[in-house]
């Protein structure tokens, strides 16, 4: 069983509670649930809606002790786009969701600088952890075409959705300064995608 999007105190126990039975189960939990609170949608701001909801404190740093002990498994992004015409409106109408996949890394890398978890078990809950769960195989291997990625962890910016590659702006992280982020990507061997302007924002 894969429990995805766990979110509260008491569903990571009742994970860890099933691998201490010796229960086949693995789970994951998405960047905006161990960095944000239910705080953020104060002011019905329609970019901190999802679901499952954000929630308290308590379930947050419930979720961090889950990623450093073992129980949460994988960081998976969650990512949900949608657009202006389904964000900009009343909040109880909204559509659900946020867009994760270019903030993930960098949210993933502050685990690391706060210490909750280290670079090595980040690269493993965003690759091979996922790979493991699902079958495939994963990491570099001779004669086999490369799929990786390039992380800078000194680099310091500022989050603009406006400098997104996804068309879709819903993100809580906008005007966040964060520390560390993906520089280059290849996937069987080629390279889709490089940063060529990777400097320190000021």
């Amino acid at each position: 069983l894969h429990v995805a999007h766990v979110s509260t105190k008491g569903s990571i126990e009742l994970v860890r509670q099933a691998k201490q039975r010796g229960v086949s189960v693995s789970c994951e939990a998405a960047p905006h649930h161990f960095t944000l609170t239910d705080e953020a949608v104060r002011g019905y701001n329609t970019n901190a809606k999802m679901n499952p909801p954000l929630r308290s404190e308590n379930d947050r740093a419930a979720i961090r002790q889950g990623l450093a002990d073992g129980t949460i498994d994988v960081i998976a992004t969650d990512h949900a786009p949608h657009s202006d015409l389904e964000k900009a409106v009343a909040f109880e109408t909204a559509a659900n969701g946020i867009i994760g996949l270019e903030t993930a890394v960098s949210l993933g890398l502050k685990l690391v600088q706060d210490g909750v978890i280290s670079i090595s078990d980040l690269i493993a809950k965003m690759s091979t952890h996922p790979a493991r769960i699902l079958g495939l195989e994963c990491g570099l291997q001779p004669d086999r075409p490369a799929d990786l990625t390039l992380i800078d962890p000194e680099v310091v910016y500022s989050v603009d959705v406006n400098r997104f590659q996804s068309l879709s702006r819903n993100c809580p992280f906008e005007g966040w300064r964060l520390t560390g982020r993906p520089v280059l990507t290849m996937v069987g061997g080629r390279i889709v995608f490089y940063r060529s302007n990777n400097f320190n924002d000021s």
